[in-house]
């Protein structure tokens, strides 16, 4: 940096004006207030309380450490890095082809609907309170119906945040989202919710890193189980949750 540079602004706690706003959007984005609607959705987890394979806090964790490292939650993580890298690059092509492929990689109905309805929601939302220039063209580029994931990707990169916070907070969420959906049906305690929140914190860090250096020729899920969880949810005969 040369002296006639300006100096990036930093407050007390060493935080430059950027990065301040940059933290203060993810946690408004990503907070469960942010009404995207994802209070009413379970990934499938509501079917496997139900048969019994998620009945306590030993056997959700390990179910959603699955979800996170081998099925929904990394191949979200791409979508989203995909996303964010195209809007970056100014990558037409390849935003099209990563929104196309996002709203075509769910293994049921429910979990279509899932992702597109938090997508649509996140959007428009953006659209009206968080909107910054060249957003409408990004989304209007994709050509597409804009999931979750990707509709992600698209409003932090067009706020110029970085992809490695985003994604963290991304999946933090996503992580946070389906606990709560399992504290309501087994139940599950505060402490409990926490402790498995807590005990997934490397997985998050883990399938984060994966992501980011991946490429869409590296999706795949091996969570075959809470697949079925996603079809079975569909006729499943009383349900608190629309996935």
């Amino acid at each position: 940096m040369t002296v006639n540079e300006p100096q990036p602004v930093l407050d007390r706690g060493g935080m430059t004006e950027s990065e301040a706003a940059a933290l203060y959007r993810l946690m408004t984005w990503l907070s469960p207030s942010f009404p995207v609607g994802g209070f009413a959705y379970s990934s499938g987890i509501e079917w496997a309380v139900e048969v019994g394979d998620i009945r306590d806090a030993v056997s959700l964790q390990n179910w959603l450490a699955a979800m996170l490292a081998d099925g929904a939650g990394f191949c979200d993580g791409v979508f989203l890095a995909q996303a964010h890298r195209a809007v970056e690059f100014c990558d037409d092509a390849g935003l099209r082809e990563t929104a196309e492929l996002a709203a075509a990689f769910v293994p049921s109905r429910e979990r279509q609907l899932e992702t597109s309805a938090q997508g649509r929601a996140f959007i428009e939302i953006a659209r009206h309170a968080w909107n910054c220039d060249g957003l409408e063209a990004m989304i209007a580029r994709c050509g597409s119906a804009i999931v979750y994931p990707v509709a992600v990707g698209i409003v932090s990169a067009a706020h110029a945040i970085r992809l490695a916070p985003t994604l963290h907070a991304f999946l933090h969420a996503l992580t946070s989202n389906w606990i709560s959906a399992a504290s309501r049906l087994i139940p599950l305690g505060q402490t409990d919710s926490q402790r498995v929140l807590a005990s997934l914190e490397p997985v998050v860090s883990a399938t984060a890193r994966r992501a980011i250096a991946a490429t869409l020729e590296d999706l795949g899920s091996a969570t075959f189980r809470a697949d079925l969880a996603s079809l079975r949810h569909e006729t499943q005969y009383t349900r608190l949750f629309r996935s």
